[in-house]
């Protein structure tokens, strides 16, 4: 899937050496191509041998490692690294599912991988993909990184509790710590996930593929969403932060999205698709615990700290589904 994507000037001069772990995932992959686009040097690393993107350039720049960080962390680090997205991790209804796997893989694989990286490469930069599911109800109008966590899932809690740990090792000058609350991403290209969020994407992706999809929400529920095409733009804007743009000790920031109900999206898929995409989509209740979890997660957040250290929103939903519709004709 390519992303017209403009780089920051700071990303374009340096070359740098990266690590992304969960890189065979889709954000990994997505990341990965415009790294190497740019001539960064990569590692590549997952549970099993990542892909590299076959879109990239410089594509010798890469390395790929098939590796269990729950075992061995050190296997993936170098002193010279400069930066370090951590991607891995079960996704919310895989981690409800599966309570140990869940725990095993999003807490205790990332612990083990924090306290390599203290002593391997201590100070080097951390981006680590937190979510909004650190959140549950009852909350504000608009919660923001003031808001306390109160997770109504295991995936949530695991991302919390990593959350602190990153502020507390960034506080200590063990590492330059960022965590990134992502949104929904959608429209995700490739198969569906085990994240209960992952018909925001079907939705789409399927019918303007031909194939039907399953949508378990009224046209009334609203989601906090951002497209791959910001999420990537944002995630390279996070190598250009200073490390004193945050306090010490509160390193999170709540990646900028959009509200958009089910019904928009639907009218999203029209307007690109035409009506006989939208026929393809098929109702279908949730089971108690899915929709448990996705009435607990927040719609509308205070985005003007991200806003203030140069993150960016998408303008409209509609955008983010022309754009992978256009990726289907390349």
């Amino acid at each position: 899937m390519e992303l017209d994507i403009i780089f920051p000037d700071f990303i374009s001069h340096i070359s740098m050496k990266i690590l992304i772990t969960g890189a065979g995932g889709f954000v990994g992959q997505l990341l990965a191509e415009h790294l190497l686009n740019d001539g960064h040097t990569l590692i590549l690393a997952d549970i099993f041998e990542p892909p590299i993107p076959q879109a990239a350039s410089n594509k010798s720049n890469a390395t790929a490692l098939r590796a269990d960080i729950s075992a061995d962390a050190s296997q993936v680090l170098s002193k010279d690294l400069d930066a370090i997205y951590i991607f891995h991790g079960i996704m919310s209804a895989g981690s409800e599912a599966d309570f140990d796997l869940g725990y095993r893989v999003n807490l205790h694989s990332t612990l083990n991988l924090l306290e390599a990286i203290r002593k391997t490469c201590p100070g080097v930069r951390v981006i680590y993909a937190s979510s909004t599911a650190t959140f549950g109800q009852p909350l504000p109008a608009l919660p923001s990184e003031a808001t306390v966590p109160t997770p109504q899932g295991s995936y949530g809690t695991q991302k919390a509790m990593i959350e602190m740990v990153l502020n507390d090792y960034h506080r200590r000058e063990y590492i330059n710590a960022f965590t990134l609350r992502f949104p929904t991403i959608s429209v995700r290209p490739g198969k569906p996930t085990q994240a209960a969020s992952s018909w925001m994407s079907g939705i789409i992706r399927e019918p303007l593929q031909g194939q039907e999809s399953i949508l378990p929400c009224p046209d009334d529920f609203e989601a906090w969403l951002c497209s791959p095409k910001t999420l990537v733009r944002n995630l390279l804007h996070a190598l250009t932060l200073e490390r004193n743009c945050m306090p010490p000790h509160i390193r999170q920031v709540l990646l900028p999205g959009i509200t958009a109900n089910v019904g928009q999206m639907l009218q999203a898929l029209k307007e690109v698709g035409g009506e006989d995409a939208v026929k393809l989509v098929k109702r279908e209740k949730p089971s108690p615990e899915i929709k448990a979890m996705l009435d607990s997660w927040p719609i509308r957040f205070d985005v003007s700290k991200a806003l203030g250290l140069g993150f960016v929103a998408d303008s409209s939903f509609k955008d983010a589904v022309q754009d992978f519709a256009d990726s289907l004709k390349e």
